[in-house]
Formats: structure tokens, sequence, C-alpha cells
């Protein structure tokens, strides 16, 4: 069967920008339910492994989504994003208006399949912002730690958590669970409050979504 192509059109791009502007415009009155998109009482209140890495985090989110695939088909999804790898599986087009340089994959990469504590996982082509694999357990976590350094010498500290919880065995649930924390100051909470914070949930939903339509893609 020829390759799907998972290409997002140029409305889709333009809905994810408008989208974004509306979440930092409305982020007050939004962020109750953006910060736990797709999640359950249980899933946004549940301890995750790698939540020690940032104890007391300035900002949380949880979202997550039902992908109609096992936890093994998923996975190689994961291992392999990354600028220079697999991509995002997001809105392309605007994260390269910004220089990212994202080339999402539509098929798994068996050069891209080999990830190991320590690796890098870049957003950008520049050394930040990027992440490390903090920890690794296949076909169930990958937790990735991101520190962005800030001219007040304290660093962001940002961790994802992406975690697999089968439903059975043809069904998993894809928690996301984000957290940061930074010094408190006016640019810091203008910077990671007010604008990262609602644009990472547009980008962030539509990941989770890219990962869903990939993984469920029947051969």
């Amino acid at each position: 069967m020829a390759e799907t192509n998972f290409n997002l059109s140029i409305f889709e791009e333009g809905w994810g920008a408008i989208s974004i502007a509306g979440s930092i415009l409305f982020s007050p009155v939004l962020r109750p339910w953006y910060s736990k998109w797709g999640a359950s009482a249980d899933e946004a209140a549940m301890s995750l492994p790698g939540e020690e890495l940032v104890p007391d985090p300035r900002l949380e989110t949880t979202r997550a989504i039902s992908i109609q695939a096992s936890a093994s088909k998923i996975w190689p999804w994961l291992v392999q994003m990354g600028q220079g790898r697999g991509g995002l599986y997001s809105y392309e087009r605007l994260e390269n208006l910004v220089g990212c340089d994202i080339h999402n994959a539509d098929r798994i990469l068996p050069e891209h399949q080999s990830l190991e504590v320590g690796d890098k996982v870049r957003l950008t082509p520049q050394e930040n912002p990027s992440f490390d694999v903090a920890a690794i357990e296949p076909n169930s976590t990958l937790i990735l730690r991101g520190d962005i350094p800030n001219s007040d010498g304290k660093p962001t500290t940002w961790i994802w958590i992406f975690y697999l919880n089968p439903i059975d065995e043809d069904a998993t649930r894809l928690i996301l669970r984000s957290r940061l924390d930074y010094a408190s100051n006016f640019s810091n909470t203008l910077m990671w409050r007010v604008f990262t914070d609602p644009v990472a949930f547009n980008m962030e939903r539509k990941m989770l979504q890219g990962i869903k339509v990939r993984a469920e893609r029947r051969k």
C-alpha cells in the first residue's frame, strides 16, 4: 500500500495560527480547560515517573488522547521525535516560520529508533531549546528534560513525560505531562505563562493528534 500523506493543508495550518492567537488572548479563561485537554480527572491527578525532576512546578499541564493501537505500535513514533529526526507531528509550517526546520515523518524511520538516556532531542537546529533523554522505558515511558539558560542565572527546567497506559491489546491512552520551573520575575512570567503556555497547548494537542493518526494507520 502506498504511504499515507499526513501533511497538513494550508487551511489547517492557518486555523492552527488562529487557534494559537485565540489561546493567548483568552488564556486566563481557557487555561483550566486546555491545561487538562483530553485527560480525565484521574489522569490529571495521577503521579507519573519523572515528576521528581521538577518537584515544585510553576506550570503543569496534563493532556491525553486515546489511540486505537497497542503501546508497541505507538512507541516507535515517540522514539524518533525531534528536529533532524522524525519531527514533532504538529504544525510543521508554523514551526518552520520561526526557523525550527522541522520535517514530520510519515513512516517509522529505522535510523532513528535508537534512543538512550543522555541523548539530545532538539526542537530547532540550535542547541536551545532542546531536551535530553532523562529516562526511557520501552513501550511505556519517555522522559525528556530541558534546562534552558536565562539571563538571571537560573535556568528554566522543562520536562515532558510521555506515558503509554494500555486500555487493552489494541488501544492505549497516551498521556503527556509537562512541568516547568523558572525564576519568578516579570519577564519569565510573561514569556512562559502568558505566551509559551497557550502556544504549547496548541502544538502539543496537534502533536498528540498527529501521533494518533500515524499509529492508527492501517497497512
